[in-house]
């Protein structure tokens, strides 16, 4: 069997990644399993998926702990321990990260698999004119790493997948571009059978009175220690030339984020601004507006 863990942020498209893979290898014949984990539910956010692909049936269920390969969509995700992007890299053949050069992120945050690379973000943005709709290239990247899928594979894969979305038909077809263009710049990786710890068969849950077993918060004040500012698409800047200190973007923010210095002048509070851009919308004179965050957007 081979296991995959697609790292991504919400808006990337890992999860439509994981859909796309597990149906090309269905289409080559495989056995495959798909399933994504997206708590938070909103772009920026970190996003997980997983997929299986064997000859035989699949009884594993869940999360992959002890993945095969390892597909990273936004190499800020390395920052934040929560995301987990390295756990279980002992038992991984390859990961995939997505980047010109891996170098840099392979010496720093001690990438232990051997890392394989390629723009994602650049080719998308060149052909669909923005770079955060990554879906068909991470998956192209996965299938082509895998080993075990064909072209005529992907490219059927994309065209149905992005058949249930609501995407044009240029869109489809520049995604599908996008994706044979990763999948010829690849070559698969050599997918070791690494042993993994035998697991039980059925856990046993006891019942755990809420109050201990829930997320339950007592403390106010607490999401002051939650920096949310990793999560953003785009940050919010202002330009105190234009702005007329009129304190929409003030009171209209859902987070909290904005305050006023002594002359009515918003600030943003970058720890915590998720890039809702709320604030740009309702201003009514265009003082506020929108910058990338990362490369990977």
């Amino acid at each position: 069997m081979i296991r995959i863990r697609f790292h991504g942020r919400g808006g990337h498209g890992v999860k439509t990644a994981s859909r796309i893979l597990g149906t090309a290898a269905f289409l080559a014949g495989f056995e495959t399993q798909d399933s994504p984990v997206y708590g938070a539910e909103r772009r920026g956010a970190a996003v997980t998926a997983f997929a299986r692909i064997s000859e035989t049936p699949i009884r594993e269920r869940g999360m992959i702990a002890q993945p095969d390969l390892i597909v990273l969509a936004d190499d800020t995700l390395l920052n934040d321990p929560a995301a987990g992007v390295l756990v279980g890299q002992e038992t991984a053949s390859a990961i995939f990260l997505n980047a010109a050069d891996p170098a840099p992120l392979v010496a720093q945050y001690h990438i232990a698999p051997p890392a394989r690379a390629f723009d994602v973000t650049a080719r998308t943005r060149e052909l669909l004119g923005r770079p955060s709709a990554l879906s068909a290239g991470v998956a192209s990247a996965a299938a082509k790493l895998c080993g075990c899928i064909t072209e005529a594979n992907l490219e059927a894969a994309v065209r149905e997948e992005f058949s249930h979305l609501a995407v044009s038909p240029d869109a489809v077809t520049k995604n599908v571009e996008i994706a044979l263009s990763v999948f010829a710049a690849l070559e698969p990786a050599v997918l070791s059978d690494v042993p993994r710890a035998a697991t039980a068969e059925m856990a046993r849950v006891p019942y755990v009175d809420p109050v201990l077993g829930a997320s339950t918060v007592y403390n106010s004040g607490n999401a002051e220690q939650r920096h949310t500012g990793a999560w953003r698409v785009e940050r919010p800047v202002i330009d105190a030339g234009l702005c007329t200190r009129c304190g929409l973007c003030f009171v209209e923010c859902p987070d909290g984020a904005m305050s006023l210095d002594a002359t009515g002048l918003p600030l943003v509070d970058y720890d915590h601004c998720k890039g809702c851009m709320i604030c740009s919308h309702v201003c009514p004179v265009d003082a506020i507006t929108h910058q990338p965050e990362t490369a990977a957007w």
